[in-house]
């Protein structure tokens, strides 16, 4: 797997709402960091997955290396700030390419690196939509709250939460608190999945991007992954097994509850 090789010529970019204390940890190291963007060899959001993903929708397809901080979720001992610095101008960080999703509705065209959902757009009214897969009709009337694919590193996420389970190989199709039994898919990556809209509207939406597609009852959309991509480097360490156990930890409600692992 591909390494990268940053030098002292290297210029960082910063990205996030609270940078100064890695700026700081970086201007120690002697790291050239610049304040624009454009000229930057690499691109450093610091904080959670939203950071990552706003930084990815203002310069897309530019290699960025996410940094979590404290405040967005604890650290494990292995992954703290300094450790994730230090595997940086080391050379040790492993650079992987994420595919990107696209969505496509009323001329318009949405990508995440995440995921895209359709949504009711009032939420005192259901969304009922069909889907086809590859043309053919999968689900006929569908009633619910949303309907939406994740791409693998999307997984851990909403579709998570949906569907209480991740994949590691194609596109997963997930429906959202729908009132018939729908069986959620994992399918491959050469599918092409079109939702109608029987009775809307419905808004579709792209990872934590503020741009919007409205889908109208008798409109559709499609979605497939895209021909993008985006390289990251460091995945690896920005949440491993350990941290992500500690953040669940920090949100686990029973830990209030004086009873249980999150009462000790």
């Amino acid at each position: 797997m591909t390494t990268v090789q940053p030098t002292k010529n290297w210029k960082l970019y910063l990205w996030g709402r609270d940078i100064a204390a890695l700026r700081d940890n970086l201007v120690r190291r002697g790291a050239n960091v610049t304040g624009n963007a454009d000229e930057a060899d690499l691109i450093i959001p610091c904080g959670g997955d939203g950071t990552l993903f706003s930084a990815e929708l203002r310069w897309p397809g530019r290699l960025k290396y996410p940094v979590r901080d404290t405040a967005t979720a604890p650290l494990c001992p292995a992954h703290g700030v300094d450790t994730q610095l230090d595997a940086l101008f080391e050379g040790r960080l492993k650079v992987t390419r994420l595919p990107k999703l696209s969505g496509r509705a009323n001329g318009r065209e949405l990508f995440a690196i995440n995921d895209i959902f359709l949504h009711n757009q009032m939420p005192v009214t259901a969304l009922r939509y069909s889907v086809s897969i590859d043309g053919s009709m999968y689900a006929r009337e569908v009633v619910g709250d949303a309907v939406g694919a994740a791409t693998i590193h999307g997984s851990t996420a909403y579709y998570r939460s949906i569907t209480h389970s991740i994949f590691r190989t194609g596109i997963g199709l997930a429906f959202s608190n729908s009132t018939e039994l729908v069986n959620h898919l994992v399918l491959p990556e050469q599918s092409l999945i079109r939702i109608d809209i029987l009775r809307g509207p419905a808004v579709m939406v792209a990872d934590n991007s503020e741009e919007t597609v409205l889908v109208e009852r008798g409109g559709f959309a499609e979605l497939s992954m895209s021909d993008r991509s985006t390289e990251i480097v460091g995945l690896d360490l920005f949440m491993c097994s350990e941290c992500r156990r500690l953040r669940h930890t920090l949100r686990d409600s029973t830990r209030f509850l004086g009873g249980g692992d999150g009462g000790r």
